[in-house]
């Protein structure tokens, strides 16, 4: 199984910028953390991140046929991308959204999400932890897969 992991704008200044919200962690600590996780449980990990929505639409389209799940942190994109949203929308991959902070106590204007409605599932406010949430729950998510897929092949050769 292979998980691509998105991130958005910005999160390439975590551990410099406003650490009193985003904490002291930089990205390539949260990706060490994941990357041992990944390891421990079999899955290939793959990272990205850029601060441009063109690209992100992009590395999103390329998973399609090569990943399983995309664990994706869309960042101030959030609020705004039509685009992130259709592409995540138009690959149908198991996919979760992950934020640092809890955009649900910030400013009115990041109450507004349009990447939740097309993803399995939304981790918000556990800080770095929240991506190990979300790798937990993806591994859950492939497992639940798994275990539909081997229930399909059961019943068709029951019925064979």
């Amino acid at each position: 199984m292979k998980v691509v992991v998105i991130q958005g704008p910005n999160l390439n200044m975590l551990g410099v910028r406003e650490q009193n919200i985003y904490g002291p962690m930089k990205l390539e600590q949260i990706h060490a953390q994941m990357k041992e996780f990944a390891d421990q449980n079999g899955i290939e990990v793959e990272f990205f991140q850029s601060n441009l929505e063109g690209e992100i639409v992009d590395r999103i389209q390329e998973c399609l046929g090569d990943a399983n799940g995309i664990i994706i942190n869309p960042a101030a994109y959030t609020h705004t991308s039509i685009a992130i949203r259709d592409a995540i929308s138009a690959v149908s991959l198991p996919t979760i959204e992950v934020h640092i902070s809890n955009i649900h106590r910030r400013e009115e204007f990041r109450k507004t999400n349009m990447i939740a409605p097309v993803c399995a599932s939304s981790v918000v406010g556990f800080g770095p932890f929240g991506y190990h949430l979300a790798m937990t729950g993806m591994t859950q998510i492939f497992s639940e897969i798994q275990a539909m897929q081997e229930a399909q092949k059961q019943q068709a050769a029951a019925q064979a």
